[in-house]
Order: C-alpha cells, then structure tokens, then sequence
C-alpha cells in the first residue's frame, strides 16, 4: 500500500508540475494593460485600414453576402467548423475593447473576457506584429460603422471545444513574439519577412501541419494541403512548384499586384488573397515581399522519371484536350496573352501533387479581378461534362505532354477530388 501511495504521490506531482508548465506557457510575454487610452488620429485609422488590406482581414471576417467585417464566415477545419467574429464597434463585436484588449488578442491570442482564441485565428502570426501596426489596426476597426450581429459559437468537436484542449495546444505550438532581426540582412529584407510571416500570414496556408494543426516550422513555407477545402498551398522552396528564386523581383511584383504575369496567373484560395489584400499594397511593400521570397533557399529540382501513362489514357486525353481545351491553351500548351496561361510548363500542371490540376478541371480556373487585370478572363467547370475516368485521362495527359514527366491520374484521385469540390 505504501508503495502505491508513493507512486499516486509521485504522478500527483507530476501532473501538478505539468499543468504548472502549460499555464506558465500559455502565460508568458503577455504585457501589462496600457497606462491611458490610445489616440485615435485620422492618420492612424488610415495606417490600419492599409494593414488591414495587408492581413486581408476583410477575408474571413466576412460572410458570404454579409457587411464587410461584422464576421459569420464558416471556416472550415478538420476539427469542425469555426466562425469568424464580428469586428465592428457594435457591442456584438468590438464595442468596449481596448487598444491594449485587442493588441493581446492579436498577439496572445486571448479574448477581451481571457479565453483563449482558436488557432484558426492566425495569432501564431500576428504574434510578430508591431504594437504601432496593432494599434493602427485597432484605429481602423473601431472606426468602422456599427453592425449589430453577434457572434456564432464554434461548431468544433470534444475535445477540440475546450479551453484545456487550446492550453495544451498553445503549450506545443504557439511562441509569442516577433523573431530577433536578421543583422544580416537589409530592411527590405527584414519588411519582407514581417509581411509574409507576420501580417500577411502566408505560413498559415504554405505550411504543412501535423495531426494536431499545429505547423511543422522546420518545413516553414515548404508547402502543405489546405485541409477540407482540398487546395494544395504549393511550396515556395521549391522550383517545380512556387518557389519564385529564378524570377525577377518585378515578375512577383507584378503577380502578386495583378494576379498574373508572363509565368502564371493565380486561381483558388489565392485570387482571393490577390483580390482582397496584395492587389492593394504599395509597391515598395510588393517588392519586400519579393525580395524575401527570393531569398529563400530552393530544394533540388526533382528528377523526370515518373511512369508514363498507357497509351490509350494518351489518346483519350488527347481527344478531350482538342474538344475542350486546345482553342483556348493552344494546340501546343502555349496559351493565349491576356485569355489563357500557358500549360506548357506550368508547375500547376506538373506538381507532384495533382490536387490543384483536378480542381480547376473539375470547379474552373478564375484569376482575381484586379485593377491591372480588370476583365480576366475565366475557365469554365467540366465536373458535368466529363466523367472521373475522362478526367484522369485529361490530366495525365496534360502532366505527359510538352516536356513535362509527372506522375499519371487515376480515377480514383478525381473522384476523390470531385467529391472533395462537393463539399
């Protein structure tokens, strides 16, 4: 008996010192609330309204035919479904928050009542913000009309609901913030990086995550699934499939203003990262973000030694790509200026995974209105015209033609993938 009660004893501590940890974890770096109340000047609220382009805040917080900012948006998670909160200064929303509130709900990911924030809520990257570019945000929100909406509660699974369950995430996961300089590199290198890492959280998406959704930081920006929307955020490490190291600055510049250049137009979850925010952005901080991508250490470029598709998907592609596809792409994948990206060459086609290919075959391809690219010019959808096996055929044979050595599509993957566009 002794015996046992020692081990209790010995686990009981044990569990105390843990749970000791993980409160010590989920409380450091927080700072004390400000002395007086912040400023508000017509220069801050126009600050805040740029940085909110920058985050593209107005991309979440905002449901589908909704007043911009007053939140609703369902987010999607593996978890369950998470709702954007409302933003304005109604008392629903933001009403009654302090400057010093929302700096700790941005940065510690914290309400203004204590409880800890889901990490859908990008916090483990705007942990990196100023306290200035913070408050400039809390300016422009707080000078937003009014909306009356409360905020939806989380339609997240046990344990997944619990404030245990985020502690103990925070406690693996989340840092609180901004890394130290780079001594050796130039501001606009520096500016780059804040911009990618922090405001415009782009490791959030170029990320991969483990089971938990926490990111793999050794894999910073090495790309990763989107989970449930079924969108591959592609790597910016790598030359086969984002990495931009062999562009110019002004090729990125001009694809991140615009939403396309002579290499690529963006489509999916990117255009509207283009639409809502970069298309916004001055150009000094277009080219910081490109000169930070830039300088981004690229993995090797693969090898081309993937298995051929058998003849007859050959043919069956062939066929399709000359009924639906040739008068726009080109007989030869060339495409067309202005109307249709080439496929020749082009990385959506050949990344090793086909996810993005088979979603804009199946749901279209749009690149985002822009003011440099008004009236672009869109794909239409075949998931009613074509079959998951002509599908497959068509791909393969896109991934086979021009050069290009990428692995074959099953039926099987497109079925996949069209159920996943279903959703």
């Amino acid at each position: 008996m002794k015996a046992l009660a020692r081990i209790a004893l010995i686990l009981l501590v044990a569990a105390g010192l843990l749970a000791a940890l993980v409160a010590w974890l989920n409380l450091r770096g927080e700072e004390p609330p400000d002395a007086a109340a912040l400023a508000i000047t017509p220069a801050l609220v126009e600050r805040g309204a740029y940085l909110a382009r920058a985050g593209n805040c107005i991309g979440c917080h905002t449901a589908r035919g909704g007043v911009p900012y007053a939140g609703g948006r369902a987010i999607e998670t593996p978890f369950g479904n998470v709702y954007s909160s409302n933003l304005t200064p109604d008392a629903t929303g933001l009403g009654g928050w302090s400057a010093h509130e929302f700096r700790r709900a941005l940065r510690h990911g914290r309400s203004k009542d204590g409880r800890l924030l889901v990490p859908a809520f990008p916090y483990p990257n705007y942990t990196e913000l100023a306290r200035d570019d913070a408050d400039a945000l809390y300016a422009y929100l707080q000078s937003l009309p009014p909306v009356a909406q409360a905020n939806r509660p989380h339609g997240l699974r046990f344990p997944y609901d619990t404030q245990l369950a985020l502690a103990v995430w925070r406690a693996l996961f989340f840092v609180p913030g901004a890394p130290p300089p780079d001594a050796g590199r130039s501001p606009e290198w520096q500016r780059g990086a804040y911009l990618v890492r922090g405001l415009g959280h782009c490791t959030a998406c170029h990320t991969p995550r483990n089971a938990l959704g926490g990111s793999r930081a050794a894999s910073e920006l090495a790309g990763g699934l989107i989970p449930v929307q079924n969108w591959y955020a592609p790597s910016l490490l790598s030359p086969d499939e984002a990495g931009v190291a062999h562009w110019s600055a002004d090729e990125v510049v001009e694809l991140l203003k615009t939403g396309r250049n002579a290499r690529a137009t963006v489509s999916g979850p990117m255009a509207e990262v283009v639409a809502r925010s970069t298309q916004y952005l001055g150009d000094a901080d277009l080219r910081a973000m490109a000169v930070f991508l830039q300088s981004l250490p690229q993995t090797t470029a693969r090898r081309a030694d993937a298995a051929r598709p058998e003849a007859a998907t050959l043919q069956q592609g062939a066929a399709l790509y000359d009924r639906h596809c040739s008068d726009c792409h080109g007989a030869a994948g060339e495409g067309a200026p202005g109307i249709a990206p080439p496929l020749a060459g082009n990385r959506t086609v050949t990344m090793d995974s086909p996810v993005n290919l088979l979603r804009s075959i199946l749901a279209g391809g749009y690149a985002p209105s822009t003011a440099g690219n008004p009236r672009p010019h869109g794909m239409p959808p075949f998931a009613q015209t074509l079959d998951d096996r002509e599908i497959a055929a068509l791909a393969s044979l896109l991934r086979a033609s021009w050069g290009h050595a990428a692995e074959p599509v099953t039926a099987v993957q497109a079925l996949q993938a069209r159920q996943r566009s279903a959703r």
